[in-house]
């Protein structure tokens, strides 16, 4: 029998707006596209989004997520990734590197209220 295992997880975040969906995630916090899905041009858009093991999928799809979601990454390198988005502003986040009883973590939310904690 095949053991049980999970290859990956993505949290799926709803996002209203595909611009500032890619100004937060692409241009300040350094994702990479992985895949785009449309039925049509005119219709939702479901975006998968990795950078270094991370992936979240983010949904213009009403029913497909709530807004004011948190997800918590555990990471490496908190420090070096803190001052990469800091040094590359954006206007609506300046977020800190807080040290927390579990290790530090740098908070940060997106246009649509979704939180992603980064901690070490």
């Amino acid at each position: 029998m095949v053991p049980v295992t999970f290859r990956e997880i993505a949290p799926i975040f709803r996002s209203f707006d595909e611009a500032k969906a890619r100004a937060f995630y692409i241009d300040w916090l350094g994702f990479e596209v992985e895949f785009e899905h449309r039925t049509a041009p005119d219709l939702p858009l479901y975006m998968g989004l990795r950078r270094a093991g991370f992936v979240v999928h983010l949904s213009e799809h009403h029913g497909d997520a709530t807004p004011g979601s948190t997800a918590f990454v555990r990471m490496s390198g908190i420090e070096a990734f803190h001052a990469e988005i800091t040094a590359r502003p954006y206007a609506n986040n300046r977020p800190g590197l807080d040290r927390m009883p579990w290790g530090l973590q740098v908070e940060v939310t997106d246009p649509f209220g979704n939180r992603i904690r980064f901690c070490e």
